[in-house]
């Protein structure tokens, strides 16, 4: 297969995966309509097809092809971790009270809070469905796990997100769960499905769980270092909602009174007013704390990409070694 080795690793992925990843959209369209309820489709819609890059989708297609798999079940579970990914994001949304996503308008935002919570609800009830259709409990365990670990984390970040005593450990556990948990998952049960050894299982479930913080982690830092159009939200949300970030965490940890009182002031108490902001960027720049961050996530793709070795070689390997590259190059 020839792909142009100009294109971004997503990309040439999606392109090695197009069939498969036709039939997942196929059957995301089919299961996310509604005979009684046309509101679902409709908030469903506007996200799905908003553009995303259904990297976590794509990640089940790439492990269960590069483990050999033939049969049809890993499009049901592509479709599964996209519904669960869609869910959460409307959950989120409404907790953080956010107007853009991906460069659109929330759902929240254009049909309020109400259905965005419901139908992200019916979103997790569908990917319960569509994972129990591949009869396998091994399959279902580690989905519904991955579930309840994505929720508690995201409790977690609330009581964790304003608390200046929050520090690396528990940032790493929040990130665990709201993010690196359904990367894993994903690539976790393309293995499972795939019938592949418990070694190359477990490497994929490693390769996931280091894609994922380390994917989160430059989330956070193109929060402040990033654009709108390629964050597809505003610059410095993060800040103004509040969340202790990673490399916030680290400016905190270095902190001298003055710069304490201010995070105290914006974080703890959220008393903000303009220039606070730049401040912010301005005291993490002092400290280095971007940068260091950035290390940080430079660390957990060399683990995505160690974790590899131990799977078959094959073109896919190769692009998802490019992919763990690609993820944190998007903050150089």
């Amino acid at each position: 297969m020839s792909l142009d080795e100009t294109q971004k690793p997503h990309d040439r992925l999606g392109a090695w995966l197009a069939s498969d990843m036709e039939a997942v959209n196929r059957l995301i369209r089919d299961r996310m309509a509604s005979e009684h309820a046309p509101r679902i489709p409709e908030v469903t819609a506007h996200l799905v097809e908003a553009g995303g890059k259904r990297l976590r989708p794509m990640l089940t297609l790439a492990a269960a092809r590069l483990c050999g798999y033939d049969g049809p079940f890993h499009i049901h579970l592509a479709a599964t971790v996209e519904f669960i990914h869609t869910a959460t994001l409307l959950h989120d949304d409404v907790v953080d009270e956010s107007q853009q996503r991906r460069g659109r308008p929330t759902a929240n935002l254009l049909w309020d809070n109400k259905p965005s919570v419901l139908v992200g609800d019916y979103l997790f009830a569908r990917s319960f469905q569509l994972m129990t259709e591949t009869n396998n409990i091994r399959v279902l365990s580690i989905l519904s796990n991955a579930s309840a670990v994505i929720a508690e984390g995201e409790v977690l970040q609330l009581t964790a997100a304003q608390d200046l005593a929050t520090d690396e450990a528990i940032y790493l556990q929040v990130v665990r769960g709201k993010t690196a948990a359904l990367f894993s998952a994903a690539t976790e049960v393309g293995g499972v499905i795939a019938g592949a050894p418990e070694d190359q299982v477990r490497a994929l479930f490693d390769y996931g769980d280091a894609l994922g913080i380390a994917f989160q982690i430059v989330d956070d830092l193109l929060d402040y270092g990033g654009t709108s159009a390629v964050i597809g939200k505003n610059v410095g949300d993060d800040f103004r909602e509040r969340k202790l970030t990673l490399p916030v965490i680290k400016a905190v940890a270095l902190a001298d009174a003055e710069e304490r009182a201010f995070w105290q002031r914006t974080i703890e108490r959220g008393k903000q007013v303009e220039g606070d902001l730049e401040q912010a960027m301005a005291i993490m720049a002092r400290h280095g704390t971007m940068e260091a961050a950035r290390q940080d996530a430079l660390s957990w793709a060399a683990r995505a990409r160690a974790a590899l070795t131990a799977l078959p070689d094959h073109p896919l390997r190769a692009m998802l070694d490019d992919l763990a590259g690609y993820v944190v190059a998007r903050i150089n």
